[in-house]
């Protein structure tokens, strides 16, 4: 540790984390917007409204598209290529995302950890009892839980 009260341990991931929020690609933010519209009641609504006037007007008027209805089936096709891609985009940015806080996490449960040994250090409390300690209550947990669902089976 450095003499500096103020100092903070600089995780790598920090600077990373919060600019790529702000470099994100425009196409990228395009993608999160098709998946969240397509993700909801108004994109629902409107496909039942599309499809509802296509069939009604080739039935009943001048028919562009007889029944099987071929190039509405093409056209729903190729927009749901489209749509499965643009989730996968977003899920794969996602993913992305939830890989840096795991690490954040990670980080903060081990600077939480050396801190509290510090302190436990400084108290006179030994670290190496409480360790035991609480291994022997995580097993003891862990019995528990096997126990109830052996029990439920």
């Amino acid at each position: 540790m450095t003499s500096n009260r103020n100092s903070r341990i600089v995780l790598p991931h920090d600077l990373a984390a919060f600019t790529k929020q702000r470099r994100q690609r425009r196409e990228d933010r395009v993608a999160d917007k098709i998946t969240a519209f397509s993700g909801s009641m108004r994109f629902v609504g409107l496909h039942v409204v599309w499809f509802t006037a296509w069939i009604l007007f080739n039935v009943t008027r001048l028919a562009f598209d007889p029944f099987p209805f071929g190039l509405l089936t093409l056209i729903v096709s190729l927009e749901a290529i489209f749509l499965s891609t643009f989730v996968m985009l977003s899920q794969n940015r996602e993913a992305a995302r939830s890989d840096v806080r795991s690490q954040i996490d990670f980080e903060t449960n081990v600077l939480s950890e050396v801190w509290l040994e510090a302190v436990a250090d400084k108290f006179g409390i030994d670290v190496a009892r409480v360790h035991a300690t609480a291994r022997a209550r995580i097993d003891q947990a862990r019995a528990e839980q096997n126990q109830a669902s052996d029990d439920a089976t």
